[in-house]
């Protein structure tokens, strides 16, 4: 299912509030964004046991119960998981994965809050989630019936939101501060291949990892760990602002003519990360348009292009990374900037000789 309009986790709660109270409620989103979390802290926020259901561990007989005879009739008797007396809220988690017996098997409860001759405490909520089929994750289609019954809401991750929640659980400092400069890094579009991929879930994993293995982590267990939990572009990322961290060299020891670009080839993470740090400060402080370049935004300029030409002297690769266009083949930074930059490259070269 494709979201119309989406929402951050800051706004789950007073939405839930609203609709899982009164209508059952469904929430869509890439996986490990924290809908989990999300729901069981927001029935432990009224008060109620939340009671998980996992979708791909069920038949349907776990949810019609199985027959008993009683008085010559016999009588489906529904699991103890579901059949209880006080209001609780019901979590059906990656129901969209589960098979269509078994989601069929779900129409009266989550519609009438009951199954067979069992029906669920008045005070009961019922909330389902799911991953969509575009996150290359087990997504069943979803009836016209079930999706029906459902009130749908789309989650996506919010760095904002994430960075709040993890500055008061113990997250890591490294993985605080380097999510706080680069939000855009908290989350990354599941690949079609089988590898990691960076969502708020394994950013928290790798935050255990690192306060596991503490202050001592070599940088060899640090790129096992990171390139375990992460994409690998935010995985060589993290690494190079690791290294950052514990080491002489930063980007403005750089741009104020105190340090050099690193030159090592076990440099090479750090080379990177400064080297996209590089990218953002002229984001930054280029304007758009050179009628708009003050005193100091020509003194940046010409500084710009020196460094790419050190930076190059490196390694091309990591220059080009500077001024590389976006994934749809547009400039990132001004297109001025990029005119003067190819014209004076030469010389500056030259000048360096």
């Amino acid at each position: 299912m494709q979201a119309a309009v989406a929402v951050t986790p800051s706004h789950i709660p007073e939405l839930l509030l609203g609709l899982a109270t009164v209508r059952p409620v469904f929430l869509w989103g890439a996986p490990g964004i924290g809908k989990s979390s999300l729901v069981r802290q927001f029935a432990e926020s009224l008060g109620l046991e939340c009671v998980s259901l996992l979708g791909t561990q069920l038949a349907p007989e776990d949810l019609m119960g199985v027959p008993q005879i009683r008085d010559g009739r016999s009588v489906f008797c529904p699991p103890e998981a579901i059949a209880r007396d006080e209001p609780y809220c019901l979590f059906l988690d990656e129901l969209n994965a589960a098979t269509p017996d078994v989601q069929k098997a779900f129409y009266s409860l989550i519609l009438d809050h009951r199954i067979g001759e069992y029906e669920l405490p008045k005070g009961s909520i019922v909330i389902g989630a799911g991953n969509r089929a575009t996150d290359s994750a087990l997504a069943r289609p979803m009836a016209s019936a079930l999706v029906n019954r459902l009130t749908h809401v789309h989650l996506e991750a919010s760095a904002k939101d994430w960075l709040v929640w993890a500055a008061g659980h113990g997250i890591h400092p490294w993985i605080l501060d380097h999510l706080t400069d680069r939000p855009d890094r908290l989350w990354s579009r599941p690949p079609k291949t089988e590898e990691p991929f960076s969502t708020p879930r394994s950013w928290h994993m790798l935050s255990d990892a690192l306060h596991s293995f503490g202050p001592d982590l070599s940088e060899e267990t640090l790129k096992v760990l990171a390139h375990g939990t992460l994409s690998p572009t935010h995985a060589v990322a993290f690494c190079g602002y690791a290294k950052l961290v514990r080491s002489r060299f930063g980007i403005e020891a750089i741009l104020r003519s105190d340090a050099r670009w690193p030159h090592r080839p076990e440099d090479r993470d750090l080379l990177y990360y400064l080297a996209d740090s590089f990218r953002g400060r002229l984001l930054k402080e280029l304007p758009a348009s050179k009628e708009h370049l003050s005193a100091n935004g020509r003194q940046t300029a010409y500084q710009a292009k020196s460094l790419l030409v050190q930076l190059a002297e490196i390694s091309v690769e990591v220059a080009q990374t500077v001024i590389a266009p976006d994934a749809d083949g547009n400039p990132v930074l001004p297109a001025w900037f990029l005119v003067e930059a190819a014209r004076d490259m030469p010389r500056l070269v030259e000048a360096r000789r």
